[in-house]
């Protein structure tokens, strides 16, 4: 009887042990060699511990991603996420490198979900996967510092870290931007982008698909002229590359203890911050104030938007609103049209504007040695061109821009804005306007003469005087 019990509770133990949840021996790897591979609770760590990858799930563990994120803070903060459109469902997830060097993501019964589509087969022995410091997830050959033969930043999310760029290749592509999550908890690809527009002068925009709904700027030399950039000037070095073989943006901290990110969230609001250590929270440090001016041709054509004023839509000074009761209602989508025709023969003007956030670029012309005397010299020339501008603001002012035809999309700007000249008929500028518009030189002569047609006048008159 006693032999019976024993053998019953040996069976008992025996069947609530199968029962158990099996647990694998979780790891930590700094890099992943081809005879390698990470599974759910293994984690790729940064050199100096600052980012860690793995996979992970927001609510459902039957949907696993692979991503990255910030080691030491806390919730969890994704910057990046591989498999963001195809998570691993029903099954347990595994990354690793293949016989041709790719970085794999599979699931249970060992598919591929996802992999790092690398262009070129390479000796497999030599490979290794790497997590640096920036964060950003390398394929390298394991004998050079530099080789990269993959990297997360050629291939964002929502997130754009310090070192990573966006960059548009204009010859081949690709066009890299950000793309919003489709909502806090599904990485997979939203509604919105944020990019640099290279038609014209490039221009950085978030747009709903292929529709612009809010355009950063042209850049100036210092930051897109749309932003508000005066606490940002202090702690980012920010850098704009343009040649005629590609377009690069990217930014990087003047002080390198600072954690820093910015994010496109999925109602397309761009947003920047920095990590506080003494709140232990995300600090928001620039977020686009989006009042109405910032939407996209709020006031249509050939008009400018204030948010201070009231109306905040206003014609240009030489316009009229094309429809003029809907204007009056605040219906201002029919724009503005010249009150008088230019005439290139008889002599145009321009009328400066200042403090200004520039209209679109994405038709205008760019040459970046010019000055402005001789942008505006070009602009007269040209029939065509309404508006002339400095490309760079630097030391003064360099560069010409030119914009044709309508202006779109122009704004007061909150705080520091830039100069644009706005071409009117010479009858709508005015003789004050006229003068003010020419050369020193000139208007000296002008006053100069005027002053002795004024002396004469006098004397004769007074000479008048005495013969009475």
């Amino acid at each position: 009887m006693e032999n019976h019990n024993k053998m019953l509770m040996l069976m008992v133990s025996t069947f609530f042990f199968c029962l158990m949840p099996t647990f694998s021996k979780q790891n930590t790897f700094t890099t992943i060699a081809p005879n390698h591979f990470m599974q759910f609770g293994d984690t790729l760590v940064s050199g100096t511990g600052r980012f860690e990858a793995g996979f992970f799930y927001f609510g459902d563990p039957q949907r696993q991603y692979f991503g990255i994120w910030y080691k030491n803070i806390s919730p969890k903060t994704i910057v990046w996420v591989a498999n963001r459109n195809t998570p691993v469902r029903n099954s347990t997830a595994m990354l690793k490198l293949n016989d041709q060097g790719r970085l794999v993501i599979l699931d249970g019964s060992k598919g591929v979900i996802w992999n790092s589509n690398l262009s070129r087969i390479v000796s497999v022995k030599s490979v290794i996967v790497q997590l640096l410091d920036s964060g950003n997830l390398v394929v390298k050959d394991a004998n050079s510092s530099q080789n990269f033969l993959w990297e997360s930043f050629d291939y964002p999310g929502n997130t754009l870290l310090a070192g990573m760029e966006l960059k548009s290749n204009l010859v081949t592509g690709p066009y890299r931007y950000l793309t919003s999550w489709r909502s806090s908890e599904d990485p997979a690809d939203g509604e919105f982008s944020y990019r640099i527009d290279t038609h014209g002068f490039p221009q950085q925009v978030i747009a709903k698909g292929k529709t612009i709904l809010y355009r950063g700027g042209s850049w100036n030399g210092y930051h897109f002229n749309g932003a508000s950039w005066l606490r940002m000037h202090r702690v980012l070095n920010r850098s704009f590359v343009i040649t005629d073989k590609e377009v690069i943006y990217q930014y990087e901290t003047f002080n390198s203890s600072m954690i820093t990110r910015f994010v496109l969230d999925p109602y397309g609001i761009p947003n920047r911050f920095i990590w506080s250590d003494q709140t232990q929270n995300w600090v928001a440090i620039a977020s686009r104030a989006l009042d109405q001016c910032e939407d996209y041709a709020y006031c249509s054509i050939n008009s400018n938007c204030n948010i201070n004023d009231f109306p905040i839509c206003e014609c240009l000074e030489g316009f009229m609103p094309k429809f003029q009761p809907e204007w009056e209602s605040s219906n201002w989508s029919g724009g503005c049209l010249r009150r008088t025709k230019l005439n290139c023969h008889t002599g145009d003007g321009f009328l400066k504007y200042t403090s200004m956030k520039l209209p679109d670029t994405s038709t205008s012309w760019y040459d970046k040695s010019l000055s402005l005397k001789e942008c505006k010299t070009l602009c007269l020339k040209n029939c065509t061109c309404t508006a002339y501008a400095n490309s760079d603001i630097r030391d003064g002012g360099s560069g010409c821009l030119l914009w044709f035809n309508n202006i779109v999309d122009m704004r007061k700007h909150p705080d520091v804005g830039q100069d644009i000249y706005i071409r009117l008929a010479s009858s709508e500028l005015g003789i004050f306007r006229i003068l003010l518009h020419l050369l020193p030189c000139q208007l000296y002569i002008y006053i100069y003469i005027y002053s002795i047609f004024l002396h004469i006048i006098k004397h004769c008159c007074k000479l008048k005087i005495e013969d009475t």
